[in-house]
């Protein structure tokens, strides 16, 4: 099974999994305005770390140029299994936050940062997917569910990250959400569009993921 070479997990599990350091979140509370209201389940690549102000992530891009009002309270290093219990002040999971904003579209970008703890907790991370999935489509009737295949930074491919992108996509078709595959290679062959840290877009890098979301999201006429 390939695997990223020990120096890079290393590096990786510390500044993805305890939070790196980026741009301060952007308020939680939904945008004032008359369009949709779209609702973010992501972790560092939606919370636009590496950008330097949070109006270049991808996802603001995307809202601004359809006149959506973005609701993005994505995490750094969350995963389906991974910092779940970030939300000490009693307001729940992600999930719970994007469940109480009653959204009419809903965005879920995750399942990198699962990748780091596969090895150990491959059934787990399969379980939560379809639990997460399932409660938000329970939840949220009449939403829209657009969930993208999992992002990834490097050329370098572990076996898990096409396991993990297998269950997010049956998890999705099992809720008739629409899935966006092959975002996993968004970043492949550009080291030009990462940031410093290595890990995460830059602008340039999140321009890109904007538009290739955009000739995604023109395919499903939205």
């Amino acid at each position: 099974m390939p695997r990223l070479p020990l120096l890079a997990v290393a590096s990786v599990t510390t500044m993805i999994l305890t939070g790196c350091a980026g741009p301060a979140a952007a308020p939680t509370g939904a945008q004032a305005g008359d369009g949709a209201l779209v609702a973010f389940y992501g972790d560092s690549y939606t919370l636009g770390t590496g950008a330097t102000a949070p109006g270049r992530r991808w996802s603001t891009i995307v809202c601004a140029e359809r006149g959506w009002r973005e609701f993005n309270p994505s995490v750094n290093g969350l995963g389906f299994i991974n910092h779940r219990t970030q939300f000490g002040d009693g307001s729940g999971d992600l999930p719970s936050l994007v469940l109480a904003q009653r959204p009419d579209i809903v965005f879920v970008t995750m399942g990198l940062n699962d990748n780091f703890s596969y090895d150990f907790a491959a059934g787990r991370i399969h379980d939560q997917i379809d639990a997460d999935l399932a409660r938000l489509a329970q939840g949220l009737p009449h939403a829209r569910f657009l969930v993208v295949e999992p992002f990834w930074y490097t050329d370098t491919r572990p076996e898990s990250l096409e396991n993990i992108s297998g269950w997010v996509e049956q998890a999705a078709r099992s809720i008739h959400a629409d899935y966006i595959s092959g975002a996993s290679h968004w970043m492949e062959g550009h080291p030009e569009w990462m940031a410093a840290d290595g890990l995460h877009p830059n602008d340039d890098g999140y321009a890109e993921m904007a538009r290739r979301m955009d000739a995604e999201l023109a395919k499903l006429e939205l």
